[in-house]
């Protein structure tokens, strides 16, 4: 028996994931000539896009049928995705075998359907409109696609289209009524305004605490990680306090920190929930979403992952995906921060202090809770601990039934021509 002969693995890790190694398995069969199939990979054109950069197309010609097969999409396999394969090629002079990653291709059988009516009409018959289009759709840049497919987005509908809507409006509104239609619809696009950035609601709840629940803002799991942080608030000094107070920390912050008060479960549950509102409020100030947000202050995982999911959007910059802030989300970061102060102030929050904190307009804080169905009133503060001057503070309390306000559509007006 001849002895196996020995040879040296050497791995190719220059290989970028979208030019790997094809290996092929055929749906309907077993391919017994390689020799009379031609293959062909098509690549996605879009290499700065990263979630399409690597999709890739197969096509086998052979003289009977034409399989396809993709990476992408619902008839791909999801074997690429959960496991690594590798692909072995021996170099029988050097007897070094480089190993190259590899994904599977499922290939299915083309066959061309039955031609659409715009096929069958003749060429002639086509406007020269028509042609063009055909052409861009064909062989047209990018930009000219998409113009192309935005006019035809655009256009009016076929006469028998705008008859049958006709009929359906006149009679929603015979049966309703224009009135009451106006109102739903001005009471709809209210709720949609509101329902994108408010805190999950209970208006018909029997207590006030229980209208934001306190486990929709801080989960179970959420306030024991918070477990570390808000021990090192109970640390603090009246020393450490006052520095905080020099280094412009959140009003809100040194205040619920220097009227911590109760016994040792409840002194630790305002200290938690003090150094996530903290953390919001650092939230607020940031333009975009980084894994080293939080860091320095010791932020768990677990608290990251949640202010990523639900105050970040993601976007395209340069050919990079990145967790960004837009307006409304910072919107929602204040609907949360008063949230959670009602939980921490016996259901009542001071909208001045948390509106100087979030950098965001007393206005804007007013319709936030406005929005929550909170009562809203004036009363003097004294700043600086009672030592300062008073000044007028406007404060927020949850009340049951909660609080309803009319919203006034405002209306631009229209530029008189001269």
């Amino acid at each position: 028996m001849a002895e196996a002969e020995a040879c040296i693995w050497k791995c190719c890790e220059e290989e970028s994931e979208g030019n790997n190694a094809v290996i092929v398995q055929f749906s309907n069969g077993n391919l017994k000539n390689p020799d009379d199939v031609d293959f062909t990979l098509y690549k996605n054109v879009d290499g700065s896009n990263p979630r399409k950069k690597n999709r890739r197309i197969l096509v086998a010609e052979t003289d009977r049928l034409c399989y396809v097969g993709n990476n992408f999409g619902a008839g791909s396999l999801k074997c690429n995705t959960l496991c690594k394969y590798y692909v072995g090629v021996l170099d029988k002079s050097t007897r070094e075998m480089e190993v190259h990653n590899a994904q599977i291709f499922n290939m299915q059988p083309h066959i061309p359907g039955e031609s659409t009516p715009e096929e069958e009409l003749p060429t002639s018959s086509k406007s020269y409109r028509d042609k063009v289009d055909s052409l861009i759709e064909a062989f047209g840049t990018n930009k000219q696609k998409r113009a192309l497919s935005s006019r035809k987005l655009n256009q009016v509908g076929s006469d028998s289209l705008q008859q049958a809507v006709h009929r359906a409006a006149n009679t929603i509104i015979d049966q309703k009524g224009l009135e009451a239609l106006e109102q739903d619809v001005a009471q709809a696009e209210v709720q949609a305004d509101t329902v994108l950035y408010l805190p999950p609601c209970h208006p018909d709840a029997d207590q006030p605490q229980d209208v934001y629940p306190f486990d929709e803002l801080i989960s179970p799991v959420e306030h024991k990680a918070l477990e570390a942080p808000g021990r090192k608030l109970l640390e603090l000094t009246p020393e450490d306090l006052e520095k905080m107070a020099k280094e412009d920390s959140p009003l809100s912050v040194l205040k619920l920190l220097r009227t911590l008060s109760g016994d040792e479960e409840s002194r630790d549950r305002q200290a938690r929930c003090t150094w996530y509102l903290s953390l919001l409020i650092k939230l607020a100030h940031q333009r975009n979403f980084t894994r080293k947000f939080g860091q320095e202050e010791g932020c768990p995982r677990i608290i990251q992952n949640k202010l990523m999911r639900t105050f970040t959007v993601e976007a395209f910059n340069h050919g990079r995906i990145q967790n960004m802030l837009p307006t409304s989300m910072r919107v929602k970061l204040a609907a949360y921060c008063l949230a959670l102060l009602l939980h921490l102030g016996e259901q009542m929050a001071d909208l001045t202090l948390l509106h100087r904190d979030l950098r965001i307009t007393e206005n804007k804080m007013l319709e936030v809770a406005k929005s929550m169905g909170l009562k809203l009133s004036r009363r003097p503060v004294s700043e600086e601990g009672g030592l300062g001057p008073e000044n007028e503070h406007r404060l927020a309390t949850l009340e049951l039934p909660l609080a309803k306000y009319d919203h006034l559509v405002q209306r631009r007006k229209r530029k008189k021509m001269k």
